[in-house]
């Protein structure tokens, strides 16, 4: 059951912004919390992709619209390994739309309900990939703030990819954040502690212990903290003191003290880097080179013969949502029309205002397009130094001659 749309092929000049015509909308797989995904096929590539898509309106309503335009620019200047990349931005009246690398494997949130226990080896090659992706970041100044099983998504033969930055902070020269964000229960403990003079925020740490917490979930099959949402800061702090982590004797002493390490109440002693990471005797045998280049083949391959994701988002798409992707183009001309008989009012001037101002400041982002530049440049520098250098040397006869003034 796809999501229906014309497969006819849609003319793509160099000049031409991607837009949604350009691809064919195949089905949904996905919804968080500032949108829905679908597969979809971009029409003169025929790559495939993931495009998510977040209606303006309620971006508006549940002021997120930032949130969306933050990671719109963090993403536009990542690409690595083990991140799902960014490809291409554009927007329409109705919304703004992100497409990105389509992974298959599924998400770790979804593996861990399907009750699949990784094996030590297996997350020992997931927290090798995470941390080079967090490396990655880190010399981007940026803290991700939100590594969890449901972030982390698989490709095909089982590498694992960091994805979703909409709450993901770049710091500046004092590499400190103050502000509190994440999923309480993948948290670090500096998170709840109140921020002053002898508190003056966090780090990248915290992404450290959140994948110390996703780690030892993906291993037993529960996280190290029992953790309610209605919980006070000052009650989580008081539950990592008083409740020590319990650690599988089936695990490897090697792994306890990895996890051990990860999970450090003291920011300050915690691993928290690549280097640090890279010296512990338990990696002594990984080839980072190879890991970076997926030459490791991961113990756990997802199922390739279905998609790895809840079947229920495509019924919820085509039949229980209230504005479902088939049914855009008929739903923005008939909005049109009924826009142009309605009446002004003060309210609604004010949202179209708003609205406005996402038409006005949204990024659109084009990496295929940004490659050719690059590559067009590229090839352009490469020919003017061999023509000077020929013309230096005057072994090609063809040249004319450069033409030097006096004084």
């Amino acid at each position: 059951m796809g999501l229906g749309q014309s497969s006819k092929s849609a003319a793509v000049s160099d000049s031409d912004e991607v837009n949604f015509d350009h691809f064919q909308i195949l089905r949904a797989i996905g919804k968080g919390t500032f949108g829905k995904v679908c597969i979809v096929q971009k029409k003169d590539t025929k790559k495939m992709y993931a495009m998510k898509y977040m209606n303006k309106l309620k971006c508006v309503e549940r002021n997120e619209v930032r949130n969306v335009f933050k990671e719109l620019q963090i993403m536009q200047n990542l690409e690595h390994p083990f991140l799902v990349n960014f490809w291409y931005s554009f927007q329409d009246e109705e919304d703004m739309f992100m497409v990105v690398d389509l992974l298959l494997g599924g998400d770790l949130r979804y593996h861990l309900q399907q009750n699949v226990r990784f094996s030590e080896s297996t997350v020992k090659l997931y927290i090798c990939e995470v941390a080079l992706a967090l490396h990655y970041l880190r010399s981007k100044r940026i803290i991700h703030r939100d590594i969890k099983p449901d972030n982390i998504l698989l490709d095909e033969h089982g590498h694992a990819h960091l994805t979703d930055f909409n709450i993901a902070a770049v710091v500046k020269d004092d590499l400190r954040a103050r502000s509190l964000a994440g999923t309480k229960p993948y948290m670090a403990p500096e998170l709840f502690q109140p921020f002053d003079a002898s508190h003056p925020g966090y780090s990248f740490a915290v992404d450290w212990w959140s994948l110390g917490i996703t780690s030892y979930e993906l291993l037993r099959g529960q996280r190290p903290y029992v953790m309610r949402t209605s919980m006070s800061s000052s009650d989580i702090l008081q539950a990592f003191r008083s409740h020590p982590i319990c650690y599988s004797p089936t695990w490897s002493t090697e792994m306890k003290s990895l996890l051990r390490k990860l999970l450090c109440l003291d920011m300050d002693r915690r691993l928290s880097c690549l280097s640090d990471l890279q010296e512990l005797d338990y990696l002594s045998d990984i080839n980072w080179d190879a890991v970076l280049s997926k030459q490791i083949t991961p113990s756990f391959l997802p199922n390739r013969r279905r998609l790895n994701c809840d079947p229920t988002f495509e019924l919820e798409e085509m039949i229980l949502e209230s504005k479902p992707l088939h049914k855009k183009k008929k739903r923005l001309a008939r909005r049109m029309r009924d826009q142009q008989g309605a009446e002004n009012s003060p309210q609604s001037n004010q949202l179209q205002q708003r609205l406005e101002n996402i038409q006005r400041d949204f990024i659109i982002f084009n990496r295929e397009k940004l490659r050719r530049v690059t590559v067009d440049t590229d090839v352009k520098d490469v020919i003017s130094n061999e023509r000077y250098k020929d013309t230096e040397d005057g072994q090609n006869n063809n040249v004319v001659p450069a033409t030097f003034k006096s004084g």
